[in-house]
């Protein structure tokens, strides 16, 4: 029955190797192995059904909404005029208010996609205008952007509590060290980097000036402010769940826009919302076959298979930590964070427990993993659409990106996976 998997996964790749759309990816293995590995589609459609009306998978199309009209409702700009009023003027200050707003923006949509087509219009356009290359402005907001996945509230956490049967709130925390550390260590190789640059600074009188700002745009960003406070405010204070706070910051991001930034105007409300129903159309119908194909391996008992063989190989527990985060980065490279989060977890996480690795731990490690595949060709998505929005070539961006990743990445990535109050302590403080 091994080999029969093994050939599935086979499959699986050279599909996604051809750019066969996602969904149909998973349905070509789910036939594969309804041919060839005896077992009923039938039952796993019905199974697979049962678990997509569970209320917490609600989140993550909600968190999608949410996204996609905050940056419509000019959210994403009072927060960047609000972070820029404070550091924009410093040299490579600008650079860091495009990590932070980054950071922000992430604590709202829980998506990386939000902060590159939220920010990307405005930020890459102004940091070109003061001297940054364009590659390095659209490197760093690409890299900047996949923080939406670690900085609660995560859709990709959501996806891991759910599948592994782990709160999700403990799963929310787990990421916010690695976040936040990824966060400082992007903004300091920003400000190293920057000092190379000729980059235009503000005079005195401007500097003085832009002072007296503060208070009339933290006034004016006080409605952007609040949404990360509901949110994360309203989850830990046990006032509503994560599908609760998706919905709120979905709702709440219709008046601020209306009637607040009035970002909403000339007829684009609909059209957000069409384009909001068709990705949240194709995730749910990737996740429905990527479900049923990870229940299929299950069924099939291949995680125990896979402890029996890695063990086979070493029972060295560094070394076989080394070698998961490789497989997991390789899968971040070549789907994307959703999938790789349903249709790997389960799989490893009987291994990782062999290994005594905490499940909300390992929470943390899948994360930076697929979090950083993100801007890792061949998938790349995230670095893709930052390309278009800044409207650069490849080369451009792939000197910076490997610098961004090595140096911020990386180094967060093993300091994870070796040093568990990284991602523990904040969950353990709480009682998790």
């Amino acid at each position: 029955m091994l080999t029969i998997v093994f050939w599935d996964v086979i499959l699986l790749i050279v599909l996604l190797m051809f750019s066969v759309p996602l969904p149909y990816c998973f349905g070509g293995a789910l036939l594969f192995m309804s041919f060839f590995g005896d077992v009923s589609m039938k039952s796993m459609m019905l199974w697979a059904f049962d678990q997509m009306i569970n209320p917490v998978l609600l989140a993550s199309p909600m968190f999608i909404l949410a996204g996609i009209l905050m940056g419509g409702s000019g959210i994403a700009k009072k927060l960047l005029d609000f972070v820029d009023v404070f550091i924009g003027h410093i040299k490579g200050g600008l650079g860091v208010v495009c990590a932070v707003t980054c950071a922000i923006i992430g604590a709202i949509s829980g998506s990386g996609f939000t902060g590159v087509a939220a920010t990307g219009p405005i930020m890459i356009p102004r940091m070109v205008e003061q001297g940054y290359p364009r590659g390095f402005s659209t490197s760093l907001l690409a890299v900047s952007s996949i923080l939406g996945l670690l900085i609660p509230p995560s859709a990709i956490m959501i996806l891991y509590g759910w599948v592994t049967e782990t709160s999700i709130l403990a799963c929310f925390l787990s990421t916010l060290g690695p976040g936040l550390l990824i966060t400082a260590l992007l903004s300091i190789v920003n400000l190293v980097w920057a000092k190379k640059f000729d980059l235009k600074l503000e005079t005195r009188e401007v500097i003085l000036q832009r002072r007296k700002e503060i208070v009339p745009r933290t006034i004016v960003a006080l409605p952007a402010l609040l949404m990360p406070v509901i949110i994360l405010g309203g989850i830990y204070g046990g006032i509503f769940t994560a599908t609760e706070a998706a919905a709120v910051s979905a709702v709440y991001a219709i008046p601020i826009g209306f009637f607040v930034y009035k970002g909403f105007r000339g007829g684009n409300f609909f059209p957000l919302l069409r384009s909001s129903a068709s990705a949240i159309g194709s995730i749910m119908t990737m996740i429905l076959f990527c479900l049923m194909l990870s229940q299929t391996y299950v069924m099939l008992k291949v995680p125990q298979a896979i402890v029996e063989i890695v063990y086979s190989l070493t029972d060295n527990t560094t070394v076989l930590l080394i070698l998961i985060n490789l497989f997991l980065f390789v899968v971040g490279m070549v789907i994307n964070d959703a999938t790789g989060m349903i249709l790997v977890a389960p799989l490893l996480l009987p291994l990782m427990k062999q290994l005594g690795i905490d499940p909300i731990h390992f929470a943390a490690i899948m994360g930076v993993n697929l979090a950083m595949g993100g801007v890792t060709p061949p998938y790349a998505s995230i670095l893709y659409l930052g390309m278009r929005i800044g409207n650069c070539s490849f080369q451009e961006i792939l000197g910076p990106t490997l610098v961004f990743l090595i140096i911020g990445y990386v180094p967060v990535v093993f300091l994870t996976t070796f040093w568990s109050p990284l991602s523990l302590y904040i969950p353990r403080l709480l009682g998790f």
